[in-house]
């Protein structure tokens, strides 16, 4: 296979310079689900060289109406496993690791945060989400983070803006919230994916025992696809373009 081949759009658009720095930029994904999934696919279709994918779930059956790489093949097996070998399908020669464990306050410590150029959290735990936001802008690394994209149909009310300056995001209230709280900050500023779109469910609600025992979650909200591989897709235009400007 001709690499040259699979990336000529790519090096049509933004030039050999670029399209290399693009191979040299070094990523951890945190999260590869509704969002980060999609955010994966692009930066490695796009020509990023080097992904770190971390996530501690199996596909689920409530994974495949948004999620890359879940289909009815691939329930019961590792997220970041199935991730992978997609991405090596699409290029075979990028460096793909995978780390099938959560990012918390007992594994922070063992993630060398401050190797990557560029961090992306896509994860939806609040109290792990507030650390790796405070932990990730303490890095020289660009930091990009995703706010909640349940409870969302509208394409067109999908942003970003700096975190401080997001609005109408239950998510991104209850980390503002909890950094006041417990007088903790994020180091320096960042750009967040949100919406302000704000929908209700109107199916049952599942079994909260289920949910606690599947899903890790108190709560588990209703989601489409198009708007989560929109926010994923967004989160990996901020890489290339940062990433093109240097």
């Amino acid at each position: 296979m001709n690499e040259s081949d699979i990336f000529a759009r790519v090096r049509l658009l933004v030039g050999d310079d670029t399209l290399r720095r693009f191979a040299s930029c070094r990523v951890i994904l945190f999260g590869t689900g509704g969002v980060g999934s999609w955010c994966a696919e692009s930066l490695v279709r796009s020509g990023i060289g080097h992904l770190t994918l971390v996530d501690a779930d199996c596909v689920n059956a409530s994974n495949v109406n948004r999620q890359l790489m879940a289909t009815t093949r691939t329930i019961g097996r590792p997220k970041v496993e199935v991730l992978r070998e997609r991405l090596l399908e699409i290029n075979p020669d990028a460096v793909i690791e995978v780390r099938q464990e959560v990012y918390c306050a007992e594994t922070a410590a063992s993630f060398p945060l401050e190797s990557y150029d560029y961090i992306i959290d896509c994860i939806d735990s609040l109290k792990d989400k507030l650390l790796l936001i405070e932990q990730a802008t303490r890095t020289p690394a660009v930091f990009f983070s995703s706010m909640g994209a349940a409870l969302k149909m509208d394409p067109s009310r999908i942003r970003v803006a700096e975190f401080w300056d997001v609005y109408g995001d239950p998510l991104a209230r209850a980390l503002r919230k909890k950094f006041h709280k417990e007088g903790r900050s994020p180091g320096k500023r960042f750009l967040c994916v949100f919406s302000d779109e704000l929908l209700e469910n109107q199916g049952p609600a599942p079994d909260p025992d289920l949910e606690e025992t599947l899903f890790h979650k108190a709560v588990t909200n209703g989601t489409l696809c198009h708007i989560t591989a929109i926010f994923g897709h967004t989160l990996a235009g901020l890489v290339l373009q940062d990433a093109a400007k240097r």
